[in-house]
């Protein structure tokens, strides 16, 4: 008789997306439930290395995001203990969890970003940085996107339409990380590209997104109703082929395995795709964006857990 794998869900954790991981977590045990696996439920805590080295699992499925899940650290760990794990590995998740090393790569590499500059917290607030906010804006133009260069679900991001409230978005982003990125509004349609497959990654359907409030920000992102989503997204197919080859060469260029998610922002105007991150572990939630786009490609959920588990197990 073949053995269940066993598996151990991690989530939770001490990121402020906490409980968004927490509902991945439990729509992704159950799924594996179903499925007939053995299924153990880890929170991130001082205990982790304990249970993880005790309980002999055949794979750790991190359903984390932000700050410790997305970030390298628990994967460093899994490597360590010898555990396979979804999603991608130690370097990619070090790569993409910076927003400033991974935007620097893409221009490297001539994939699009918005253009930005970046301050930190010692700058702005000890060497008088603040008297270089006229001139970006300046060059950026309003409205411009504040972001943390670390946090994911859009956590500390605003978009400021008035130059007098950039201090403001500035201070406010940096009570989320160190380092906070300055960049330029792209007016265009929000789109997301989920890719899944080790040795030949696939491009599942682009989702076209359209929060209610014209700013794909935390609360569009993580409570129902407040966004709608078309499946496949409402563009041209040369522009289609473009933003899925964009979305491949970003997937590559932080050596991605297994799945990722880049998300988009084609302009309206010139209908340039620019890139505006890649993650490394999206949402499992009944409202995430990867589950959205596997069931555009044929796939029910159980089925989607299931393929991100076989081509994770060594």
């Amino acid at each position: 008789m073949k053995m269940k794998k066993n598996i151990a869900v991690l989530m939770g954790g001490r990121s402020l997306e906490r409980e968004i991981s927490i509902k991945s977590g439990q729509r992704v045990s159950n799924a594996l439930r179903n499925l007939g696996y053995d299924v153990t439920k880890l929170d991130i805590d001082q205990s982790i290395i304990d249970n993880l080295s005790s309980g002999r699992f055949d794979l750790a499925y991190i359903a984390l995001h932000g700050k410790d899940g997305e970030d390298g650290t628990i994967q460093e760990i899994l490597e360590v203990l010898e555990i396979p794990y979804t999603g991608p590995g130690v370097y990619p998740n070090a790569l993409s969890f910076n927003k400033i090393i991974s935007k620097q790569i893409f221009n490297s590499l001539e994939i699009p970003v918005p253009d930005f500059y970046f301050l930190n917290a010692s700058s702005f607030r000890e060497l008088g940085a603040s008297k270089l906010l006229p001139y970006i804006v300046k060059k950026l133009g309003l409205p411009l996107v504040v972001k943390p260069s670390a946090q994911g679900s859009a956590l500390g991001i605003k978009l400021v339409e008035k130059k007098e409230d950039l201090s403001n978005a500035i201070i406010s982003a940096l009570g989320y990380n160190k380092k906070v990125i300055l960049e330029k509004y792209i007016e265009g349609i929000e789109l997301a590209v989920s890719i899944i497959g080790k040795e030949k990654p696939e491009v599942l359907p682009v989702v076209e997104i359209v929060p209610e409030n014209n700013f794909f920000d935390f609360e569009s992102r993580s409570k129902v109703g407040k966004t709608e989503y078309f499946i496949p997204a409402r563009i041209q197919d040369d522009e289609m082929k473009k933003v899925m080859s964009t979305a491949l060469s970003v997937h590559k260029a932080l050596k991605c395995t297994n799945l990722s998610r880049v998300d988009i922002i084609m302009d309206k105007k010139d209908r340039i795709p620019y890139v505006l991150e890649l993650n490394t572990s999206p949402g499992m939630t009944d409202i995430s964006l990867l589950p959205m786009a596997a069931k555009e490609a044929g796939m029910s959920f159980e089925e989607l857990v299931d393929k991100i588990v076989k081509m994770s197990i060594r």
